[in-house]
């Protein structure tokens, strides 16, 4: 190699190195940027709501006097509605999986269903709000009750379960299989004892992770009328009812500076709420994992 190829080469590692350093500091730049952000954001928080987070904060009903408002109607609401949510969209959503990746047939029809359920896992959640309006509340005349924004909720979140759960169930190796009909299981035998014990992390993280979502939505309750006050405790699934993000809008919306500082209390409790339903997500991920 003479000197000139040398010099060539030389340029060429210098350059590469120069870009690599230019795009190490970009992604460093953008890393800090969403950081800085979240801490600015997380501080402005706990800051303004800190001193309205009290045990009368949570046991009290909303109020018109933001020294006395509290979440408890929307906390209860909030269990009601994941009760209602959580079983129908992890029975249909797991359903669809072990459908559509253990009995249905490769054809084009299949693929058309795969790929409108991952289109519908990017489609804005108002969508499926007029959705639930429509059939739940008025076809099916089920009012601004319990049981309709479960099942509006349930719609929102069923392409991520149904995703989640074919991921999992896609994951599993194929001898295990082999080794499930080798010792003459059926098919069924070999899914309920095999496949969906060894899927349980994928499909109980992507179902918590969904509910999650779903917990913290908005635009779908207001669009099938969910109410945002609310002095009362639901009693069965066709009782009105109120959710903290809807709770938090009503009190951001107020034109009083104390109740933009009650609904940081309220966020702040959402906050841990969400905390503690993705750390469930990852406790039951690494616990399913060491067994399977």
């Amino acid at each position: 190699m003479n000197l000139v190829d040398k010099k060539v080469v030389q340029n060429k590692m210098n350059k590469r190195i120069i870009s690599n350093r230019i795009m190490r500091q970009m992604f460093f730049l953008a890393s800090a940027f969403g950081i800085v952000v979240l801490a600015i954001l997380l501080y402005r928080i706990f800051s303004e709501g800190l001193p309205y987070l009290d045990w009368r904060f949570l046991t009290n009903f909303a109020s018109r006097f933001p020294e006395e408002a509290g979440i408890k109607a929307a906390i209860a609401g909030s269990v009601w509605l994941m009760a209602v949510t959580a079983p129908i969209s992890l029975v249909l959503g797991v359903g669809t999986a072990i459908y559509l990746e253990e009995y249905a047939k490769e054809n084009k029809f299949t693929q058309f269903i795969r790929m409108n359920i991952s289109n519908l896992a990017g489609v804005p959640s108002v969508v499926f709000g007029l959705l639930g309006l429509t059939v739940f509340v008025r076809l099916m005349e089920m009012g601004r009750s319990i049981i309709a924004g479960g099942l509006t909720m349930s719609l929102l979140i069923l392409p991520i379960i149904v995703v989640s759960s074919q991921e999992a169930i896609r994951a599993i190796p194929k001898n295990q299989y082999e080794a499930s009909y080798a010792m003459g299981a059926t098919k069924w035998q070999t899914i309920r004892r095999i496949v969906l014990p060894a899927a349980i992390p994928g499909i109980l993280t992507g179902g918590i992770l969904a509910l999650s979502r779903a917990i913290g939505e908005t635009a779908p309750l207001l669009m099938i009328g969910a109410l945002s006050f609310i002095a009362y405790l639901p009693e069965n699934i066709w009782s009105g009812f109120t959710v903290l993000p809807i709770q938090i809008f009503n009190w951001t919306g107020r034109p009083q500076e104390e109740f933009h500082l009650v609904a940081s209390a309220g966020i702040i409790v959402l906050l841990i709420i969400l905390l503690l339903m993705n750390s469930i997500a990852v406790l039951i991920r690494s616990k399913f994992s060491k067994r399977y």
